[in-house]
């Protein structure tokens, strides 16, 4: 008995490594499978409302023009608030060089080049290939939003019967246990979407407005901006907090304005991410942060982008069906954010 409770250890580990090497390798297969999983799990509950009104197929292609939809506005969002901020710097090319240019003298009189090291990855022809790089990944994104859609539109029609194929399992037990955890992880995505869209959106008013109060430029791009990349915690608003700080520095030429943006940023991403969050996610969605970061920086490793998208609800489920068998309780326990006493409550 202890030498197979010794052999699963190394087992478990063996396989964990196994199916995050798959994971990397077929990416191209598993990532639009795995955000089409994601995506049908909140999407069912509206679909099966629609279906009460009105007939399965009319329901089941109104969820998928809603979800399309919502994808797409995301996409423009980003799209949109890139550009106005590329447009930005390009009409301030000018003021950029000269406030670098005094920035970075007192350093040039201490034999660090600066900004030779910059001129050197910020050339025409550096800028042309990171545009270029830029229009290819549009158009890979375009072709992994159809796939997904595909995969949702698929995966929605046969949801019922899935559902009905576990439940009549043989092993009653382990088929009520994963009906429970698929149950649980649904509603978990739903809730977390749900707060991750309040936060968003209290994130993107407060940075505008906060812009805007500071006589800044830019002020709606950022606002847009910080609205659609607060989907990816930590990178999403890394990236909104540093970048209008720098844009602040070109345009009044004045660190101290720069560190004060700087500072008012990450104060308001402080104040939603660790105080209004906690309050509409309430306990259900307690992870420890360092798991969250940990599975944001694994799956922005192993995926990019998405990855950093989906860390976060791959960690959720990992951990809810943990939760639902004995043997890896325990591995739920300790990764959550409650004590033990709160999760065993929970």
């Amino acid at each position: 008995m202890k030498e197979t409770q010794v052999i699963k250890g190394p087992t478990a580990i063996v396989l964990t490594f196994v199916v995050l090497a798959a994971c990397q390798l077929a990416r191209a297969v598993i990532e639009p499978v795995v955000f089409a999983c994601f995506v049908i799990m909140i999407t069912w509950p509206l679909d099966k409302a629609l279906q009460s009104r009105m007939p399965k197929a009319l329901a089941l292609l109104l969820t998928i023009i809603i979800t399309a939809g919502f994808i797409f506005v995301l996409f423009w969002m980003i799209a949109w608030g890139g550009h106005q901020v590329a447009d930005w710097i390009r009409l301030n090319l000018d003021r950029a060089r000269d406030v670098l240019v005094s920035s970075t003298a007192w350093l040039e009189e201490h034999d660090i080049f600066v900004l030779a090291l910059i001129t050197d990855y910020l050339n025409p022809s550096s800028m042309l290939a990171f545009f270029h790089a830029v229009a290819v990944r549009m158009n890979t994104v375009l072709a992994f939003s159809v796939i997904v859609l595909i995969f949702v539109l698929m995966g929605l029609a046969e949801t019922e019967a899935f559902q009905k194929k576990i439940a009549s399992g043989k092993n009653q037990d382990i088929a009520r246990r994963v009906m429970t955890a698929g149950k649980k992880i649904s509603e978990k995505f739903q809730k977390y979407m749900l707060v991750r869209t309040l936060a968003s959106i209290a994130t993107g008013i407060a940075v505008w407005l906060f812009i805007l109060l500071m006589g800044l430029e830019l002020a709606s791009a950022w606002g847009v901006l910080s609205f659609a990349l607060n989907y990816m915690p930590y990178i999403g608003p890394l990236v909104v907090t540093v970048l209008p700080a720098l844009t602040a520095f070109i345009q009044t030429g004045s660190t101290e304005t720069a560190l004060f943006v700087l500072l008012g940023l990450v104060l308001i991403q402080f104040v939603i991410g660790s105080y209004l969050e906690p309050v509409f996610s309430g306990t259900a969605l307690a992870i420890s942060p360092t798991v969250v970061m940990f599975a944001i920086l694994l799956w922005t490793f192993l995926w990019g982008a998405l990855g950093a998208f989906l860390g976060v609800p791959l960690a959720i489920a990992t951990l809810t069906v943990c939760e639902q068998f004995p043997s890896t309780r325990w591995i739920a326990d300790i990764l959550s954010g409650d004590s033990p006493k709160e999760a065993a409550e929970a």
